[in-house]
């Protein structure tokens, strides 16, 4: 597996360790998917990245637009920039984060638990390929904890479903969801329903969050109302955050701005 900037390479070659650079994002790939497009990955090495320490990762759907601002079709979350933030001073430790990129017209299926537009959800088929082969070639290459302690999956839209959805499917291996501005009315809300049928997880931190904004306003309540339910349940100030941002609206300028809190949380 090796790093490109222009040309794809195996994702089977292996990287020597001098060329993991911190401070850098690393484009890796394509990776083949069965029964999806291939894809690239990005991987953002903290610049405090030291190879001979275990480090946490934060997985994040959507890839292309977590970064920088070009491949985004409205600018980039610039999560690297976040993460080094939060960092400064080594006071907290930061996660190296990868993203995953979408498979462009089968973003849908593959992030969604359910059917949508007519669409058959297929997100468990998607995550089987996270979980069994990307997360077990990262972990070769890079000194990652092991899930679910080491492992947090985040996304916002559709990605904030899925996210959500992977923390509470496969709580073995993702101990955390980072949930923005959720689709939780895919499926006319089958997530509610779906969530209140799940055991606990072991080891479980959420976030969520909304914008007032969102859907007519209607976003806020559904986010809302799922954040009660784990409340209910016994989800404490530990392991929940739900902020509402009264002024959001559904893009990455709002999600970029909400992102140095959600991190705080995860990372302490």
């Amino acid at each position: 597996m090796e790093p490109i900037e222009d040309q794809p390479v195996a994702p089977d070659h292996s990287l020597p360790p001098s060329l993991w650079t911190p401070g850098q994002i690393h484009h890796l790939g394509p990776f083949d998917v069965p029964g999806f497009p291939a894809r690239r990955v990005r991987v953002y090495l903290p610049q405090r990245f030291d190879p001979s320490q275990p480090h946490y990762a934060l997985y994040m759907f959507d890839g292309q637009n977590i970064f920088d601002d070009e491949p985004s079709f409205s600018g980039g979350w610039h999560v690297h920039e976040a993460i080094e933030k939060v960092g400064a001073h080594g006071r907290r430790p930061v996660p190296i984060v990868i993203g995953i990129d979408h498979g462009g017209e089968s973003r849908l299926p593959e992030l969604s638990p359910f059917e949508l537009e007519n669409v058959t959800g297929r997100i468990d088929e998607f995550l089987d390929w996270v979980t069994g082969a990307l997360m077990p070639t990262l972990a070769s290459e890079l000194p990652l904890i092991p899930g679910p302690f080491g492992a947090v999956v985040g996304g916002s839209s559709m990605g904030g479903l899925a996210a959500f959805y992977a923390h509470f499917r496969r709580p073995d291996v993702f101990g955390g969801a980072l949930v923005m501005s959720p689709s939780f009315w895919v499926g006319d809300a089958e997530i509610l329903r779906w969530v209140a049928e799940q055991p606990l997880p072991d080891v479980s931190r959420v976030y969520l969050d909304a914008g007032g904004r969102e859907g007519r306003g209607t976003l806020l309540p559904l986010v809302a109302s799922v954040a009660a339910h784990l409340a209910n349940r016994g989800y404490d100030a530990d392991r929940l955050m739900f902020r509402p941002d009264t002024r959001g609206g559904h893009n990455e300028r709002a999600w970029r701005r909400r992102m140095p809190k959600a991190l705080r949380f995860f990372y302490r």
